[in-house]
């Protein structure tokens, strides 16, 4: 299980389910990106699980464009998911190509 340390070391995000902060993984010496899910969402059982669902499917997959999950789980009520961080840009600050 990945240690998340308390508390993270950076708020990098916020949006609809949840809000995302720079973390160290100590056991595998490297930061990684946690989204904490918010309550209001994770007290909803069919989100939840879909929310579960497309993240098992995506870990499935392995793609240069893509976003490597490294975990999804629970502790202490609240539920998470760590990727690997890439440091730069959202894709929010990106200009959409026509």
């Amino acid at each position: 299980m990945l240690s998340m340390p308390d508390p993270f070391e950076l708020p990098i995000g916020a949006g609809g389910i949840g809000e995302v902060f720079l973390a160290r993984d100590t056991k595998l010496e490297r930061q990684v990106a946690i989204k904490l899910l918010s309550e209001e969402f994770s007290k909803h059982p069919d989100r939840l699980h879909h929310f579960t669902q497309e993240a098992r499917a995506v870990s499935a997959l392995n793609h240069p464009d893509m976003l490597t999950i490294h975990e999804i789980g629970e502790t202490n009520g609240t539920h998470y998911l760590a990727t690997e961080y890439i440091e730069g840009e959202t894709l929010r600050h990106h200009p959409q190509q026509s």
